[in-house]
């Protein structure tokens, strides 16, 4: 298996060893395969695409077909010790209530985000007035399953609304290293901002 991408790697490494963990809209399952062989964690991934959750399966993971849009109510309070969900919170339908439940069904969350504060798609706005793409956000206008666009300002206030609070943040830039100036300006330099949650 291939090595995981930088941000995924910054999840990994915020798992604790032998932690219970549940990654909403895992994908094709490969952090979860990584957290098992390299953290000993244990836990299932949701997914709702067929075509991931094939992949999950071929990569040894313990996959439920489920829309998270739907809510955690399969899964008990504190019934993990860390609840993932990377690059997935633009695309639900309540992100607030999302959060809730994440804090509800997990002791920790690990949040991965696209800034859409970040200073290219600024000026791709700007400048040639039509909706922007990058790395982070690769999908045309009329054909993205980005729903809610959110910045690193917007999610904090959200977290302090919700009583959630940040324990720590991590921005990455277009190549998924830190920017230079992340640690100043981050919602306008960092393309991708992780966070790693939990109850207030």
């Amino acid at each position: 298996m291939s090595p995981l991408r930088e941000d995924l790697q910054i999840v990994a490494n915020w798992v604790e060893e032998g932690a219970r963990v549940l990654d909403l809209g895992c994908g094709d399952g490969r952090l979860l395969r990584h957290l098992f062989e390299q953290r000993r964690a244990t836990g299932y991934g949701l997914e709702i695409d067929p075509a991931g959750i094939t992949d999950s399966i071929a990569n040894g993971v313990n996959v439920i077909e489920s829309d998270i849009d739907e809510g955690l109510s399969d899964f008990d309070d504190d019934a993990f010790d860390q609840v993932i969900l990377t690059q997935t919170l633009q695309a639900v339908r309540r992100p607030d209530q999302l959060l809730r439940e994440m804090m509800r069904v997990g002791r920790a969350g690990i949040v991965t985000f696209p800034n859409f504060a970040y200073y290219r798609l600024r000026w791709h706005l700007a400048v040639r007035g039509r909706m922007p793409m990058s790395n982070a956000l690769s999908y045309a206008w009329y054909e993205t399953p980005n729903i809610h666009f959110c910045t690193i300002r917007d999610f904090e206030v959200l977290c302090d609304g919700l009583g959630i609070h940040i324990l720590e943040r991590r921005v990455l830039s277009h190549e998924l290293k830190r920017p230079l100036v992340g640690g100043l300006l981050p919602n306008l330099f960092g393309e991708v901002a992780l966070y790693r949650i939990c109850r207030a």
